[in-house]
C-alpha cells in the first residue's frame, strides 16, 4: 500500500522547484494532488497524470483570502475532502541579500505578506474541512536559517522564525480536532531556480561547509520527512520542528 493512498494534499507554491518535487513524490505515493501556485502548473500535472498519478492545478495567490477559500472548496468539489496542507509558497530565491538598514518596508512587508500572511490564509482555508473529518495535516516549510541567526537575509529569517511560532501554537489549538501541524527546516535546497543564481548557490555553499553531511542537498533530501509528516505513521506528532540540512542545525 502507498503511504499517501486516497489522501488528498494541496501544496502551495507547488508549480516548481521543491514545491514540483513535493507534488511528485506525493503523487507517487497515491496522493490526489492539488497543485495551488500563481505560477502555471499544466505541464506539471500532465506529467504527474501520464505517470499515473491524480493532479489537478489552481492558480492561487496564497496573500489573496479569497483565492485561498476558492483553493480550499476547489479541492473540496474535486476529491471530496481535504487531508494534507503543504504551507511551501514564500518568498526565497528572489529576496535580494542585504543588511538591515538597506531593507525597505516595502520589501519587509511583501516578504511576510508571502512567508507568514499567505501560510496563516492557506491554513484558515482548510480547517473547517479538516475539522469536518476530524483528521488533517498541515506541514509548514521553515528554514534552518531560523534556527541558527544568520546575516543580510532579516526579513526572510524572520519570516521563517514566525513560521515556527506558528506550527506550535496552531498545533496546539487545533489537536482536538485531529488536526496535527510540524514544520520542516531544511538547509539551502539546489533546485533548478538556484542553480542559476551565483549569488544564491554562494550563499548556499557557506551553509554546506556548516553540515555534518557536507554536499549540496537537493529537492530528495526533503520529500521523505514531507511524506513522512503527511502519512499516518507521523500521526502522534504534532508541534514539531524537523531540521533536514545535513546536520547544520542540531537541536
Amino acid at each position: 500500500m502507498q503511504r499517501l493512498e486516497n489522501r488528498v494534499a494541496i501544496i502551495t507554491g507547488g508549480a516548481q522547484g521543491i514545491g514540483a518535487a513535493y507534488a511528485r513524490s506525493f503523487a507517487a505515493e497515491g496522493a490526489k494532488v492539488v497543485i495551488a501556485d500563481v505560477a502555471p502548473a499544466d505541464a506539471l500535472v500532465d506529467e504527474i497524470t501520464t505517470a499515473g498519478g491524480t493532479a489537478i492545478a489552481t492558480r492561487t495567490d496564497v496573500t489573496d483570502e479569497a483565492a485561498c477559500a476558492a483553493m480550499a472548496t476547489q479541492t473540496i468539489a474535486a476529491f471530496g475532502r481535504i487531508d494534507i496542507l503543504v504551507n511551501n509558497a514564500a518568498l526565497w530565491v528572489h529576496v535580494g541579500q542585504k543588511p538591515i538598514m538597506e531593507i525597505s518596508k516595502a520589501e519587509w512587508d511583501k516578504v511576510l505578506d508571502v512567508n507568514i500572511n499567505g501560510m496563516f490564509l492557506c491554513t484558515k482555508a482548510v480547517v473547517p474541512q479538516m475539522t469536518t473529518q476530524s483528521y488533517g495535516k498541515i506541514i509548514n516549510i521553515s528554514s534552518g536559517r531560523a534556527l541558527k541567526g544568520f546575516t543580510n537575509l532579516l526579513h526572510y529569517d524572520t519570516s521563517k522564525g514566525a513560521v515556527i511560532s506558528f506550527t506550535r501554537s496552531v498545533a496546539r489549538e487545533l489537536g482536538d480536532a485531529g488536526i496535527r501541524a510540524n514544520t520542516i527546516a531544511p538547509g539551502g535546497i539546489m533546485t533548478d531556480n538556484v542553480i542559476e543564481q551565483d549569488e544564491l548557490r554562494g550563499m548556499i555553499a557557506m551553509g554546506t561547509a556548516t553540515r555534518a553531511i557536507k554536499r549540496e542537498q537537493v529537492p530528495e533530501d526533503v520529500v521523505g520527512a514531507c511524506i513522512f509528516l503527511a502519512s499516518e505513521e507521523s500521526d502522534f506528532i504534532t508541534g514539531q520542528v524537523l531540521a533536514v540540512d545535513g546536520g547544520s542545525a542540531m537541536n
